[in-house]
């Protein structure tokens, strides 16, 4: 198989437009299974949700522990949003990922995107000032347990 350069190496999904797409599934913790492996339902690419839509499916992601999908819906807001709606959207998706990276033992993962997140979203007011004061706590503790870290974001969400 060749590269979309001519190269050796796998293909990678674009998709009609040109743009690179990941088909492979995924799983509950958004971790790539091969192709043609069984994996939970994905976030379509091309999801725009309003902000209520955001969070609310945000949250009953993270209520069943998938943050990597909440992470892909709040992506789906933050590329669909208005301007000065999308730091705030980048951030509470980097937070997810935050999450997502705990979940899979990457404490260092994890630091980097609770910060950049935290700090992005921390100008926003409520509940965001909390949300980011929360992973800033997360990012701190030396061993999180990240089914309590995920419901506690969930929460404040």
């Amino acid at each position: 198989m060749t590269s979309r350069d001519g190269g050796e190496g796998p293909r990678r999904d674009r998709d009609p437009a040109g743009r690179p797409r990941n088909r492979r599934p995924r799983d509950a913790f958004g971790r790539p299974l091969p192709h043609g492996a069984q994996g939970v339902e994905r976030v379509p690419d091309d999801y725009a949700p309003d902000a209520e839509e955001a969070l609310s499916e945000a949250r009953r992601l993270l209520g069943e522990g998938r943050p990597f999908h909440a992470h892909e819906v709040l992506e789906g807001r933050w590329k669909n949003s208005p301007e000065e709606e999308r730091e705030l959207w980048q951030g509470l998706a980097q937070i997810c990922v935050g999450l997502t990276h705990l979940q899979r033992g990457n404490r260092r993962g994890a630091s980097a995107l609770f910060a950049r997140g935290a700090d992005r979203i921390s100008s926003y007011g409520a509940p965001y000032e909390e949300i980011a004061r929360t992973a800033r706590e997360l990012d701190s503790l030396e061993d999180p347990s990240p089914e309590q870290a995920v419901a506690r974001i969930r929460n404040l969400l």
